[in-house]
Protein backbone atom coordinates (compact mmCIF):
# COMPACT_ATOMS: atom_id res chain seq x y z
CA UNK A 1 0.00 0.00 0.00
CA UNK A 2 1.62 3.47 -1.00
CA UNK A 3 1.35 6.38 1.23
CA UNK A 4 -1.22 8.32 -0.80
CA UNK A 5 -3.29 5.21 -1.00
CA UNK A 6 -3.18 5.49 2.89
CA UNK A 7 -3.22 8.65 3.47
CA UNK A 8 -6.79 8.55 1.54
CA UNK A 9 -7.82 5.34 3.45
CA UNK A 10 -7.04 7.44 6.85
CA UNK A 11 -9.42 10.77 5.21
CA UNK A 12 -12.49 8.13 4.25
CA UNK A 13 -12.39 6.49 7.75
CA UNK A 14 -12.17 9.52 9.43
CA UNK A 15 -15.26 11.18 7.56
CA UNK A 16 -17.09 7.78 7.55
CA UNK A 17 -16.11 7.38 11.41
CA UNK A 18 -17.45 10.98 12.24
CA UNK A 19 -20.61 10.45 10.06
CA UNK A 20 -21.38 7.17 11.28
CA UNK A 21 -21.57 8.41 14.74
CA UNK A 22 -23.30 11.58 14.04
CA UNK A 23 -26.14 9.49 11.63
CA UNK A 24 -26.66 7.36 14.38
CA UNK A 25 -27.20 9.54 17.20
CA UNK A 26 -29.63 11.60 14.84
CA UNK A 27 -31.41 9.12 13.12
CA UNK A 28 -32.29 6.41 15.75
CA UNK A 29 -36.21 7.18 17.10
CA UNK A 30 -35.93 10.65 14.64
CA UNK A 31 -39.89 10.15 14.60
CA UNK A 32 -40.30 10.51 18.20
CA UNK A 33 -41.64 11.88 20.18
CA UNK A 34 -44.58 12.15 17.57
CA UNK A 35 -46.11 15.44 18.57
CA UNK A 36 -44.73 19.11 17.25
CA UNK A 37 -41.96 19.94 19.23
CA UNK A 38 -41.61 23.68 20.54
CA UNK A 39 -41.58 25.55 17.19
CA UNK A 40 -42.10 22.99 14.79
CA UNK A 41 -45.51 24.42 15.28
CA UNK A 42 -44.86 26.79 12.85
CA UNK A 43 -42.15 25.44 11.17
CA UNK A 44 -42.99 22.16 10.07
CA UNK A 45 -46.80 23.16 9.36
CA UNK A 46 -45.50 26.20 7.12
CA UNK A 47 -43.23 23.76 5.64
CA UNK A 48 -46.54 21.82 4.15
CA UNK A 49 -48.35 24.24 3.30
CA UNK A 50 -45.84 25.57 1.00
CA UNK A 51 -46.62 22.09 -0.47
CA UNK A 52 -50.02 22.00 -0.40
CA UNK A 53 -50.85 25.25 -1.18
CA UNK A 54 -47.36 27.08 -2.80
CA UNK A 55 -47.45 29.79 -0.24
CA UNK A 56 -47.92 29.78 3.93
CA UNK A 57 -51.52 29.42 4.57
CA UNK A 58 -53.08 30.05 7.96
CA UNK A 59 -53.94 27.22 10.35
CA UNK A 60 -56.79 26.93 12.67
CA UNK A 61 -57.66 24.31 14.75
CA UNK A 62 -55.24 23.37 17.85
CA UNK A 63 -51.50 23.01 17.49
CA UNK A 64 -51.28 19.08 17.39
CA UNK A 65 -54.06 18.37 14.87
CA UNK A 66 -51.41 18.37 12.01
CA UNK A 67 -49.11 15.67 13.97
CA UNK A 68 -52.16 13.64 14.22
CA UNK A 69 -52.50 13.48 10.57
CA UNK A 70 -55.35 16.42 10.57
CA UNK A 71 -54.60 19.25 8.09
CA UNK A 72 -58.34 20.19 7.43
CA UNK A 73 -57.21 23.61 9.24
CA UNK A 74 -55.02 24.20 6.85
CA UNK A 75 -56.52 27.32 5.29
CA UNK A 76 -55.75 29.36 1.65
CA UNK A 77 -55.51 32.70 3.78
CA UNK A 78 -51.67 33.88 3.51
CA UNK A 79 -50.44 33.48 6.85
CA UNK A 80 -48.11 36.48 8.13
CA UNK A 81 -44.43 34.78 8.82
CA UNK A 82 -41.13 36.43 10.10
CA UNK A 83 -38.91 34.55 8.43
CA UNK A 84 -37.52 33.63 4.98
CA UNK A 85 -38.51 30.38 3.12
CA UNK A 86 -35.42 28.66 2.59
CA UNK A 87 -36.00 26.34 5.96
CA UNK A 88 -39.01 25.42 5.38
CA UNK A 89 -39.30 24.64 2.11
CA UNK A 90 -35.83 22.12 3.03
CA UNK A 91 -38.27 20.61 5.57
CA UNK A 92 -40.67 20.42 2.87
CA UNK A 93 -38.66 18.24 1.30
CA UNK A 94 -38.67 15.38 3.67
CA UNK A 95 -42.55 15.59 3.56
CA UNK A 96 -42.17 15.04 -0.14
CA UNK A 97 -40.50 11.93 0.60
CA UNK A 98 -41.76 10.55 3.71
CA UNK A 99 -45.22 12.33 3.91
CA UNK A 100 -46.20 14.48 6.86
CA UNK A 101 -44.99 12.57 9.52
CA UNK A 102 -42.18 13.61 12.26
CA UNK A 103 -39.71 11.83 10.47
CA UNK A 104 -40.12 13.33 7.58
CA UNK A 105 -40.13 16.77 8.75
CA UNK A 106 -36.93 16.11 10.58
CA UNK A 107 -35.40 14.17 7.79
CA UNK A 108 -33.94 16.59 6.33
CA UNK A 109 -32.40 18.47 9.17
CA UNK A 110 -30.89 15.05 10.20
CA UNK A 111 -29.43 14.61 6.68
CA UNK A 112 -27.51 18.56 7.15
CA UNK A 113 -26.61 17.55 10.66
CA UNK A 114 -24.58 14.90 9.66
CA UNK A 115 -23.14 16.80 6.63
CA UNK A 116 -22.41 19.37 9.13
CA UNK A 117 -20.26 16.89 11.45
CA UNK A 118 -18.08 15.61 8.28
CA UNK A 119 -17.81 19.24 6.94
CA UNK A 120 -16.38 20.26 10.46
CA UNK A 121 -14.19 17.39 10.94
CA UNK A 122 -12.81 18.65 7.37
CA UNK A 123 -12.31 21.92 8.02
CA UNK A 124 -10.66 21.05 11.35
CA UNK A 125 -8.10 18.94 9.68
CA UNK A 126 -6.98 21.44 7.23
CA UNK A 127 -6.63 24.35 9.94
CA UNK A 128 -4.85 21.71 12.05
CA UNK A 129 -3.00 19.91 9.59
CA UNK A 130 -3.88 16.01 11.22
CA UNK A 131 -6.39 13.81 10.34
CA UNK A 132 -6.20 12.85 13.98
CA UNK A 133 -7.49 16.10 15.01
CA UNK A 134 -10.30 16.46 12.17
CA UNK A 135 -11.64 13.79 14.09
CA UNK A 136 -11.40 14.47 17.01
CA UNK A 137 -13.49 18.21 15.74
CA UNK A 138 -16.37 15.53 14.11
CA UNK A 139 -16.71 13.41 17.45
CA UNK A 140 -17.50 16.26 19.51
CA UNK A 141 -19.31 18.03 17.23
CA UNK A 142 -21.41 14.74 16.49
CA UNK A 143 -22.19 14.43 20.40
CA UNK A 144 -22.94 18.06 20.92
CA UNK A 145 -26.17 18.38 22.40
CA UNK A 146 -27.74 21.38 20.86
CA UNK A 147 -26.51 20.26 17.63
CA UNK A 148 -28.57 16.99 18.10
CA UNK A 149 -31.64 18.71 19.14
CA UNK A 150 -31.62 21.03 16.56
CA UNK A 151 -30.50 18.29 14.00
CA UNK A 152 -33.53 16.15 15.20
CA UNK A 153 -36.10 19.14 15.15
CA UNK A 154 -37.91 20.62 12.03
CA UNK A 155 -36.72 24.42 13.59
CA UNK A 156 -34.59 26.88 10.93
CA UNK A 157 -31.35 27.15 13.02
CA UNK A 158 -29.44 23.82 12.12
CA UNK A 159 -30.40 24.72 8.31
CA UNK A 160 -28.64 28.05 8.88
CA UNK A 161 -26.00 26.50 10.63
CA UNK A 162 -24.65 23.92 7.72
CA UNK A 163 -24.70 26.64 4.80
CA UNK A 164 -22.74 28.67 7.70
CA UNK A 165 -20.19 26.14 7.99
CA UNK A 166 -20.63 25.13 4.33
CA UNK A 167 -19.73 28.60 3.80
CA UNK A 168 -16.21 28.35 5.91
CA UNK A 169 -15.80 25.38 4.56
CA UNK A 170 -15.07 26.84 0.62
CA UNK A 171 -13.46 29.60 2.03
CA UNK A 172 -10.97 27.44 3.28
CA UNK A 173 -10.87 25.47 0.39
CA UNK A 174 -10.40 29.42 -1.43
CA UNK A 175 -7.63 30.29 0.79
CA UNK A 176 -5.20 26.99 0.09
CA UNK A 177 -6.04 27.24 -3.84
CA UNK A 178 -5.25 31.18 -3.35
CA UNK A 179 -2.19 30.54 -1.64
CA UNK A 180 -0.65 27.83 -3.66
CA UNK A 181 -1.17 30.14 -7.22
CA UNK A 182 -0.21 33.38 -4.87
CA UNK A 183 3.00 32.17 -3.86
CA UNK A 184 4.02 30.28 -6.99
CA UNK A 185 3.40 33.63 -8.74
CA UNK A 186 5.41 35.50 -6.68
CA UNK A 187 8.35 33.24 -6.98
CA UNK A 188 7.92 33.44 -11.07
CA UNK A 189 7.83 37.25 -10.62
CA UNK A 190 11.08 37.41 -8.50
CA UNK A 191 12.63 35.17 -11.37
CA UNK A 192 11.77 37.19 -14.25
CA UNK A 193 13.03 40.49 -12.42
CA UNK A 194 16.17 38.63 -11.33
CA UNK A 195 14.85 38.88 -7.91
CA UNK A 196 16.73 36.85 -5.00
CA UNK A 197 14.08 34.26 -3.29
CA UNK A 198 14.14 36.29 -0.42
CA UNK A 199 13.71 39.53 -2.18
CA UNK A 200 10.97 41.90 -1.59
CA UNK A 201 8.44 41.76 -4.12
CA UNK A 202 7.63 45.44 -5.36
CA UNK A 203 3.97 46.42 -5.85
CA UNK A 204 0.80 45.02 -4.76
CA UNK A 205 1.66 41.21 -5.93
CA UNK A 206 0.44 38.94 -8.36
CA UNK A 207 -3.50 38.67 -9.37
CA UNK A 208 -4.48 35.41 -8.51
CA UNK A 209 -7.36 35.09 -10.66
CA UNK A 210 -11.26 34.50 -10.34
CA UNK A 211 -11.69 32.66 -7.10
CA UNK A 212 -14.45 30.71 -7.94
CA UNK A 213 -14.36 29.15 -4.08
CA UNK A 214 -15.04 32.37 -2.62
CA UNK A 215 -17.62 32.71 -5.24
CA UNK A 216 -19.40 29.74 -3.67
CA UNK A 217 -18.82 30.73 -0.12
CA UNK A 218 -21.05 33.48 -0.70
CA UNK A 219 -23.58 31.40 -2.44
CA UNK A 220 -23.51 29.73 0.93
CA UNK A 221 -23.44 32.52 3.53
CA UNK A 222 -26.10 33.90 1.28
CA UNK A 223 -28.38 30.88 1.65
CA UNK A 224 -27.93 30.98 5.29
CA UNK A 225 -29.31 34.51 5.43
CA UNK A 226 -32.32 32.81 3.28
CA UNK A 227 -33.29 30.44 6.32
CA UNK A 228 -32.47 32.98 9.25
CA UNK A 229 -31.51 36.81 8.57
CA UNK A 230 -28.47 36.03 11.23
CA UNK A 231 -26.86 34.49 8.82
CA UNK A 232 -25.35 37.61 7.33
CA UNK A 233 -23.27 38.05 10.64
CA UNK A 234 -21.78 35.37 9.64
CA UNK A 235 -21.24 36.44 6.17
CA UNK A 236 -20.09 39.27 7.03
CA UNK A 237 -17.30 38.01 9.94
CA UNK A 238 -15.96 35.52 7.59
CA UNK A 239 -15.72 37.47 4.24
CA UNK A 240 -13.47 39.84 7.01
CA UNK A 241 -11.62 36.93 8.00
CA UNK A 242 -10.82 36.11 3.95
CA UNK A 243 -9.37 39.25 3.22
CA UNK A 244 -7.21 38.76 6.71
CA UNK A 245 -5.87 35.87 5.13
CA UNK A 246 -5.81 37.40 2.11
CA UNK A 247 -3.10 39.85 3.97
CA UNK A 248 -1.24 37.31 5.52
CA UNK A 249 -0.55 35.14 2.54
CA UNK A 250 0.55 38.50 0.70
CA UNK A 251 3.23 39.36 3.60
CA UNK A 252 4.00 35.46 3.44
CA UNK A 253 5.07 35.93 -0.34
CA UNK A 254 7.14 38.60 0.47
CA UNK A 255 5.36 41.42 -1.29
CA UNK A 256 5.86 44.91 -0.35
CA UNK A 257 2.63 46.64 -0.64
CA UNK A 258 0.81 43.72 0.67
CA UNK A 259 -1.87 45.50 2.55
CA UNK A 260 -3.00 47.40 -0.26
CA UNK A 261 -2.58 44.42 -2.23
CA UNK A 262 -5.09 42.79 -0.27
CA UNK A 263 -7.56 45.52 0.34
CA UNK A 264 -7.48 46.38 -3.40
CA UNK A 265 -8.40 42.94 -4.42
CA UNK A 266 -11.40 42.71 -1.37
CA UNK A 267 -13.48 45.87 -2.94
CA UNK A 268 -14.69 43.16 -6.10
CA UNK A 269 -15.28 40.53 -3.56
CA UNK A 270 -17.05 42.83 -1.48
CA UNK A 271 -19.34 44.14 -4.82
CA UNK A 272 -20.02 39.93 -5.63
CA UNK A 273 -21.32 39.80 -2.32
CA UNK A 274 -23.80 42.48 -2.33
CA UNK A 275 -25.13 41.63 -6.05
CA UNK A 276 -24.98 37.90 -4.74
CA UNK A 277 -26.48 38.01 -1.84
CA UNK A 278 -29.30 40.16 -3.05
CA UNK A 279 -30.01 37.56 -6.03
CA UNK A 280 -29.94 34.58 -3.99
CA UNK A 281 -32.08 36.25 -1.00
CA UNK A 282 -34.68 37.34 -3.87
CA UNK A 283 -34.40 34.11 -5.69
CA UNK A 284 -35.39 32.36 -2.39
CA UNK A 285 -39.16 34.12 -2.42
CA UNK A 286 -40.35 32.59 -5.90
CA UNK A 287 -42.64 31.05 -3.67
CA UNK A 288 -44.05 34.14 -2.74
CA UNK A 289 -43.93 35.83 -5.87
CA UNK A 290 -45.31 33.40 -7.72
CA UNK A 291 -48.31 32.83 -5.32
CA UNK A 292 -51.62 35.44 -5.32
CA UNK A 293 -52.37 34.24 -1.86
CA UNK A 294 -49.42 35.26 -0.50
CA UNK A 295 -49.56 37.25 2.34
CA UNK A 296 -48.68 40.96 1.23
CA UNK A 297 -48.56 39.90 -2.03
CA UNK A 298 -50.52 42.37 -3.55
CA UNK A 299 -49.81 45.15 -0.80
CA UNK A 300 -48.69 47.67 -3.53
CA UNK A 301 -51.73 47.43 -5.84
CA UNK A 302 -53.58 48.06 -2.85
CA UNK A 303 -51.51 51.16 -1.55
CA UNK A 304 -50.73 52.58 -4.90
CA UNK A 305 -48.33 55.90 -4.27
CA UNK A 306 -46.97 54.42 -0.85
CA UNK A 307 -43.75 52.29 -0.17
CA UNK A 308 -40.77 52.43 -2.54
CA UNK A 309 -42.54 53.86 -5.69
CA UNK A 310 -40.09 53.52 -8.58
CA UNK A 311 -40.10 49.69 -7.52
CA UNK A 312 -41.91 46.93 -9.54
CA UNK A 313 -44.98 46.47 -7.34
CA UNK A 314 -43.90 42.62 -6.64
CA UNK A 315 -40.60 43.97 -5.12
CA UNK A 316 -42.37 46.86 -3.48
CA UNK A 317 -44.65 44.33 -1.83
CA UNK A 318 -41.85 42.41 -0.61
CA UNK A 319 -40.10 45.22 0.87
CA UNK A 320 -43.50 46.45 2.87
CA UNK A 321 -43.34 42.78 3.93
CA UNK A 322 -39.72 42.85 5.30
CA UNK A 323 -40.21 45.98 7.03
CA UNK A 324 -43.30 44.52 8.76
CA UNK A 325 -40.96 41.79 9.82
CA UNK A 326 -38.33 43.61 10.85
CA UNK A 327 -40.87 45.93 13.18
CA UNK A 328 -41.72 42.21 14.35
CA UNK A 329 -38.09 41.42 15.51
CA UNK A 330 -37.39 44.21 16.77
CA UNK A 331 -40.60 44.44 19.26
CA UNK A 332 -40.58 40.98 20.50
CA UNK A 333 -39.93 41.13 24.11
CA UNK A 334 -42.96 39.33 25.36
CA UNK A 335 -41.93 37.37 28.63
CA UNK A 336 -41.21 33.55 27.65
CA UNK A 337 -40.57 31.03 30.59
CA UNK A 338 -37.26 30.01 28.89
CA UNK A 339 -36.19 32.88 27.29
CA UNK A 340 -32.44 33.70 28.03
CA UNK A 341 -29.84 36.04 28.19
CA UNK A 342 -27.04 36.09 25.70
CA UNK A 343 -24.26 36.86 27.81
CA UNK A 344 -24.65 33.91 29.66
CA UNK A 345 -24.87 31.70 26.25
CA UNK A 346 -21.71 30.52 25.98
CA UNK A 347 -22.21 28.91 29.46
CA UNK A 348 -25.29 27.15 28.39
CA UNK A 349 -27.16 28.67 31.87
CA UNK A 350 -30.69 28.52 30.75
CA UNK A 351 -31.32 26.00 27.90
CA UNK A 352 -34.59 25.79 25.92
CA UNK A 353 -36.53 22.28 27.12
CA UNK A 354 -38.32 21.62 24.03
CA UNK A 355 -40.21 19.07 25.01
CA UNK A 356 -41.76 17.42 28.31
CA UNK A 357 -44.84 14.66 28.92
CA UNK A 358 -45.23 12.21 31.05
CA UNK A 359 -45.19 8.58 29.29
CA UNK A 360 -47.84 6.48 31.38
CA UNK A 361 -47.58 3.20 29.38
CA UNK A 362 -43.99 3.11 28.75
CA UNK A 363 -41.59 0.26 30.20
CA UNK A 364 -38.96 2.55 31.43
CA UNK A 365 -38.14 0.53 34.67
CA UNK A 366 -40.14 3.12 37.27
CA UNK A 367 -43.53 3.95 38.28
CA UNK A 368 -43.00 7.56 36.56
CA UNK A 369 -41.94 7.61 32.87
CA UNK A 370 -41.42 11.12 31.11
CA UNK A 371 -39.92 11.80 27.72
CA UNK A 372 -37.87 14.95 27.89
CA UNK A 373 -36.17 17.38 25.00
CA UNK A 374 -33.71 19.84 26.37
CA UNK A 375 -31.90 21.93 24.20
CA UNK A 376 -28.87 21.75 26.36
CA UNK A 377 -25.56 21.96 25.01
CA UNK A 378 -22.75 19.20 26.27
CA UNK A 379 -21.36 20.76 29.10
CA UNK A 380 -18.05 19.46 29.16
CA UNK A 381 -17.69 21.30 25.15
CA UNK A 382 -19.03 24.51 25.94
CA UNK A 383 -17.34 25.23 29.68
CA UNK A 384 -13.82 24.01 28.27
CA UNK A 385 -15.17 26.31 24.98
CA UNK A 386 -14.91 29.24 27.64
CA UNK A 387 -12.12 29.04 29.07
CA UNK A 388 -10.34 28.11 25.52
CA UNK A 389 -11.39 31.28 23.74
CA UNK A 390 -10.21 33.42 26.64
CA UNK A 391 -7.33 32.28 25.86
CA UNK A 392 -7.64 32.42 22.16
CA UNK A 393 -8.85 35.87 22.54
CA UNK A 394 -5.45 36.42 24.29
CA UNK A 395 -3.07 34.70 21.81
CA UNK A 396 -5.11 36.84 18.95
CA UNK A 397 -3.96 40.37 21.35
CA UNK A 398 -0.43 38.94 22.59
CA UNK A 399 0.51 36.86 19.55
CA UNK A 400 -1.45 38.09 16.30
CA UNK A 401 -2.38 33.86 16.11
CA UNK A 402 -4.05 33.72 12.88
CA UNK A 403 -5.09 30.37 13.84
CA UNK A 404 -6.49 31.32 17.22
CA UNK A 405 -8.62 33.73 15.50
CA UNK A 406 -9.84 31.94 12.53
CA UNK A 407 -11.11 29.34 15.27
CA UNK A 408 -12.84 32.07 17.31
CA UNK A 409 -14.18 34.20 14.66
CA UNK A 410 -17.80 32.26 14.26
CA UNK A 411 -18.23 32.08 17.98
CA UNK A 412 -18.39 35.78 18.00
CA UNK A 413 -20.10 35.96 14.86
CA UNK A 414 -22.79 33.41 16.63
CA UNK A 415 -23.00 35.30 19.87
CA UNK A 416 -21.58 38.87 19.87
CA UNK A 417 -24.31 40.48 17.83
CA UNK A 418 -26.92 39.17 20.14
CA UNK A 419 -25.32 40.88 23.15
CA UNK A 420 -27.28 44.56 22.64
CA UNK A 421 -30.32 42.42 22.20
CA UNK A 422 -30.62 40.99 25.30
CA UNK A 423 -34.22 42.77 26.20
CA UNK A 424 -35.87 41.00 23.51
CA UNK A 425 -37.48 37.17 23.79
CA UNK A 426 -34.36 35.19 22.59
CA UNK A 427 -33.60 31.50 23.50
CA UNK A 428 -30.20 29.92 23.92
CA UNK A 429 -30.74 27.39 21.10
CA UNK A 430 -29.83 29.85 18.79
CA UNK A 431 -26.28 28.63 19.78
CA UNK A 432 -26.62 25.58 17.93
CA UNK A 433 -24.85 28.13 14.81
CA UNK A 434 -22.00 28.58 17.94
CA UNK A 435 -21.82 24.89 18.34
CA UNK A 436 -19.44 23.55 15.56
CA UNK A 437 -17.18 26.46 15.86
CA UNK A 438 -16.90 26.31 19.60
CA UNK A 439 -15.97 22.38 18.74
CA UNK A 440 -12.88 24.20 16.21
CA UNK A 441 -11.97 26.22 19.07
CA UNK A 442 -12.14 23.09 21.67
CA UNK A 443 -10.31 21.24 19.29
CA UNK A 444 -7.87 23.94 18.58
CA UNK A 445 -7.27 24.14 22.45
CA UNK A 446 -6.51 20.23 22.65
CA UNK A 447 -3.75 19.91 20.17
CA UNK A 448 -1.72 22.98 21.43
CA UNK A 449 -2.36 21.03 25.16
CA UNK A 450 -1.14 17.86 23.39
CA UNK A 451 1.46 19.05 21.08
CA UNK A 452 2.66 22.03 22.48
CA UNK A 453 4.95 24.84 20.36
CA UNK A 454 7.39 24.42 23.06
CA UNK A 455 8.06 21.04 21.70
CA UNK A 456 8.05 21.65 18.61
CA UNK A 457 4.41 20.10 17.47
CA UNK A 458 5.46 16.92 19.29
CA UNK A 459 3.32 15.15 21.58
CA UNK A 460 3.67 16.03 25.26
CA UNK A 461 2.53 12.69 27.09
CA UNK A 462 0.55 14.63 29.93
CA UNK A 463 -0.58 16.42 27.44
CA UNK A 464 -1.80 13.21 25.11
CA UNK A 465 -3.36 12.05 28.14
CA UNK A 466 -5.34 15.26 28.90
CA UNK A 467 -6.45 15.41 25.73
CA UNK A 468 -7.52 11.84 25.49
CA UNK A 469 -9.02 11.74 29.01
CA UNK A 470 -11.37 14.77 28.29
CA UNK A 471 -12.52 13.38 24.62
CA UNK A 472 -13.40 10.00 26.98
CA UNK A 473 -15.18 12.14 29.37
CA UNK A 474 -17.12 14.06 26.89
CA UNK A 475 -18.67 10.64 24.81
CA UNK A 476 -19.16 9.46 28.68
CA UNK A 477 -21.30 12.38 29.42
CA UNK A 478 -22.80 12.17 26.08
CA UNK A 479 -24.44 8.95 26.63
CA UNK A 480 -25.72 10.33 30.00
CA UNK A 481 -27.12 13.23 28.29
CA UNK A 482 -28.32 11.69 24.98
CA UNK A 483 -32.17 10.80 26.82
CA UNK A 484 -32.61 14.44 27.30
CA UNK A 485 -31.80 14.99 24.38
CA UNK A 486 -33.45 12.54 22.03
CA UNK A 487 -36.47 12.23 24.07
CA UNK A 488 -35.94 8.70 25.13
CA UNK A 489 -38.49 7.42 28.04
CA UNK A 490 -36.65 7.70 31.06
CA UNK A 491 -37.51 7.74 34.94
CA UNK A 492 -38.54 10.99 36.49
CA UNK A 493 -35.88 10.44 39.19
CA UNK A 494 -33.29 9.84 36.40
CA UNK A 495 -34.20 13.12 34.47
CA UNK A 496 -33.81 14.47 37.36
CA UNK A 497 -30.43 13.86 37.79
CA UNK A 498 -30.03 15.87 34.77
CA UNK A 499 -31.01 18.95 36.50
CA UNK A 500 -27.07 20.13 37.22
CA UNK A 501 -28.40 23.97 37.82
CA UNK A 502 -31.56 25.21 39.08
CA UNK A 503 -31.67 26.89 36.03
CA UNK A 504 -31.41 24.19 33.45
CA UNK A 505 -35.02 23.03 34.82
Amino acid sequence: MTLETLWRWRVALMAGGVGLLAAIVRFVSLGFPTTLVFDEVFYARGAWSLIALGHEGEWGGENQDFANGDDSQLSTEGDYVVHPLTGKLLIGVGMRIFGPTPFGWRFVGAVLGVATVIMVAFIARHLLRSTLWGAVAGTLLAVEGEHIVLSRSALLDGYMTFFVVAGLGLLVLDRARTRRRLLAAADAARTQEGLSPGDTLPGMGPATGLRWWRLAAIVAFALSATVKWSGLWFAAAFLILSVIWDWADRREAGVERWFLGGLVRAVPAAAATVVITVGVYLASWIPWFRSDESYGRHWAENHPGEGITWLPEGLRSLVHYHEQMLEFHRNLDSPHNYESNPWLWPLQYRPTAFHFEDVPDADCGAERCVSAIHALGHPFIWWFGVAVLVYALWRIVRHRDLTALTVSVGVLAAWVPWLPFAHRTIFTFYTVAMAPFVVLLVTWGLKRIAQPDRLGGEWSTAGAVFAGLYVGAVLIAAGFFLPIWTGMPIPFEYWQLHMWLPSWV
